[in-house]
């Protein structure tokens, strides 16, 4: 019976291990391997070393993808931590109506990325409908420049990404908002609290951990960010390939038949080190917060 006992559980964990290992153990082993070699599929390759990771140290394109990757990380996790929590609480009262607002900040998220990204192009270019709103209300005289200046292509495709993120990390928060005591509410009004001191008491201090999640998981969507940059910029990063990012990058030098997949593998490690320091600053950072 004991044995039975003992076998049982990992034969029902074996296909989600199985999963495991096929899919994310054994490719990221090959990929730690591959980035100690000028591994090529045209022509193989051989142990080189840590030369890979001396050429990225002095290649200029690798610091110009790690730095719009940064910006991209410290622009648009803020933006998701926040806004949809207001969202959220916007849409949180129970009445008439508003599931069709939960629902229309929702539907970006199931949308498309190509189609989300067209309708951008659409709406930001030169004599599109955003230049036009801006000369008509006198903010510009000139037509803003958002698809051809490298560092407004690169905001605008921060913006994308905010725009079809934020019903998702919405639907985050109201689960989160929907756990947090009534009582507190009445308690701190009762107190002579207002709406925005209630917030910060209230809302904020008990949907902390779920903020702690979304940046979490908004810092790593960023950090791995590429389809909002090849459909918006275009396949060469926009001009001179400025906005490039780092998956951008990867994706450049790695693919094709004779691209250089261990320099590839090599900035792929990079960016998984950077993801994980990033991840556990942001634990540290919430945990010294909630310590406060």
């Amino acid at each position: 019976m004991r044995p039975r006992r003992l076998v049982t559980p990992w034969l029902l964990m074996a296909p989600a291990l199985a999963v495991a290992l096929i899919f994310h153990i054994v490719p990221f082993f090959r990929t730690v391997q591959l980035s100690f070699t000028d591994f090529r599929l045209a022509s193989g390759g051989q142990y080189v070393g840590f030369e890979n990771f001396g050429a990225l140290a002095s290649s200029d394109v690798f610091w110009l993808s790690a730095g719009n990757t940064l910006i991209y990380v410290v622009v648009a996790v803020p933006l998701l931590v926040t806004l949809p929590l207001l969202l959220a609480m916007l849409v949180q009262p129970k009445i008439p109506g508003m599931a069709f607002f939960r629902a229309s900040f929702y539907t970006p998220v199931i949308a498309s990325m190509v189609v989300v990204g067209l309708i951008w192009v659409f709406l930001l270019k030169e004599r599109g409908p955003v230049n036009w709103l801006f000369q008509t209300l006198r903010i510009v005289q000139q037509p803003l420049p958002f698809l051809t200046d490298a560092t407004l292509l690169l905001f605008s495709c921060i913006l994308v990404t905010v725009w079809k993120g934020l019903g998702f990390y919405m639907v985050i928060y109201l689960t989160a908002l929907a756990n947090v005591p009534g009582e507190l509410h009445e308690a701190a009004q009762m107190d002579g609290a207002g709406g925005i001191r209630r917030f910060f008491s209230v809302t904020i201090p008990s949907v902390r951990p779920t903020m702690l999640l979304v940046g979490v998981l908004s810092a790593i969507a960023a950090m791995k960010v590429y389809a909002e940059i090849f459909v918006i910029a275009g396949p060469t990063a926009g001009p001179g390939g400025q906005v490039r990012s780092m998956v951008f990058t990867i994706r450049e030098v790695g693919s094709g038949f004779d691209g250089q997949v261990g320099y590839a593998a090599a900035m792929s490690l990079v960016l998984f080190i950077f993801t994980i320091g990033l991840t556990v600053a942001l634990q540290k950072l919430s945990r010294e917060n909630a310590e406060a």
